[in-house]
């Protein structure tokens, strides 16, 4: 029955095809609260590319004899991402992997936030592109402009940037030697954090002033304000959905060729605060954020795509966040009717 209740709603939904624009991703499970695959169904709101975590230190929990061989006997790769892989290629859409954390043998036995040797990262990236020759898009960590996703760091220091520089660089070679046709996508920031994202840009360089090489600047620029372009930037450097013009063209400053700007996480949650965000709204309001910040991603240019995170809330319980579609046992909320309608890439 509930099935059958999304597939109606999605139906419902269901208008002439946009023309071609910023990509419309995703975060969200394999399966369906229901157990079923819940990719017909990402196939049908229209999504254009799949997001997933490779968590290196997962993969990798010591240290390969052969780091750039994937079929070397350390490595631990995750069949997720294998099923991953099939089910969106089966029906068209591409996969986008971030990789993300590190053992303590690639970081000098420190914890899985801190800053992995260049060389480490950039071999056990090269033997990820091997495992997975069809993955074209690549996103280097995640959030590294928090303090509690990436060492070391501290309040407006430059730490976190450059130790980050070098992670970045020395995967952008490995992962272009693979094949020119990868797509890394560097920053990864979010719309916060201990060193916000206009610092972080300013900040991102190699030893000697150097910018690290990138082909995408990937940012998650979760809301603080509903989302529309005329709203002034947020203070202190931060950035959310309504100043990715802003930052696009600080992006474009900063790194040669105007690289296109990757929104790899945006949400807003329905219902209540939560242990994860503090802000919320209504559900139809919900619908209404995210249908604005896909008009914003698709009127701009310089924007590649545009993720929402993610399919299902979570269970109840103390602290659990509604940021999805539908709700965590599988009803359709409003947001799913405004995911399909919002536009898309190609």
């Amino acid at each position: 029955m509930v099935l059958t209740a999304i597939m109606a709603a999605v139906a419902a939904a269901a208008v002439p095809a946009p023309a071609a624009g910023a990509e419309k991703a995703i975060w969200g499970p394999l399966e369906l609260p229901n157990g079923r695959n819940a990719f017909p169904l990402y196939r049908r709101l229209g999504v254009d590319t799949f997001q997933i975590q490779l968590d290196f230190g997962r993969a990798a929990p010591t240290a390969p004899a052969n780091p750039t061989d994937p079929a070397d006997p350390a490595y631990r790769w995750p069949p997720e991402i294998d099923r991953a892989i099939e089910e969106a290629g089966r029906r068209g859409m591409r996969v986008a992997i971030l990789v993300n954390r590190a053992p303590s043998w690639a970081n000098g036995g420190n914890a899985p936030t801190w800053a992995p040797r260049p060389r480490h990262f950039a071999r056990f990236v090269t033997a990820a592109a091997r495992r997975y020759p069809v993955v074209r898009r690549w996103m280097i960590w995640g959030e590294p402009n928090r303090a509690d996703r990436f060492q070391p760091a501290g309040p407006s220091r430059r730490s976190a940037p450059r130790a980050y520089a070098r992670v970045l660089d020395a995967a952008y070679g490995a992962l272009k030697r693979e094949s020119p046709m990868n797509v890394v996508i560097g920053g990864m920031t979010w719309t916060g954090g201990e060193v916000r994202p206009a610092h972080f840009l300013r900040w991102l360089r190699l030893p000697g002033g150097r910018r690290p090489r990138l082909d995408w600047y990937g940012h998650n620029p979760f809301p603080f304000r509903f989302p529309r372009l005329r709203l002034g930037p947020l203070s202190g450097g931060g950035r959310d959905i309504s100043d990715m013009d802003l930052f696009g063209r600080e992006v474009a400053r900063a790194f040669p060729g105007r690289p296109k700007l990757w929104l790899s996480e945006f949400t807003i949650q329905s219902d209540g605060r939560s242990s994860i965000f503090e802000l919320h709204v209504t559900r139809r309001q919900q619908a209404r954020w995210l249908a604005a910040a896909y008009r914003i991603a698709d009127r701009l240019p310089l924007v590649a795509g545009l993720g929402w995170i993610g399919l299902v809330d979570q269970p109840p319980g103390p602290g659990s966040s509604h940021w999805g579609l539908m709700t965590h046992d599988g009803r359709p909320k409003p947001a799913l009717r405004a995911y399909r309608k919002a536009p898309g890439g190609s």
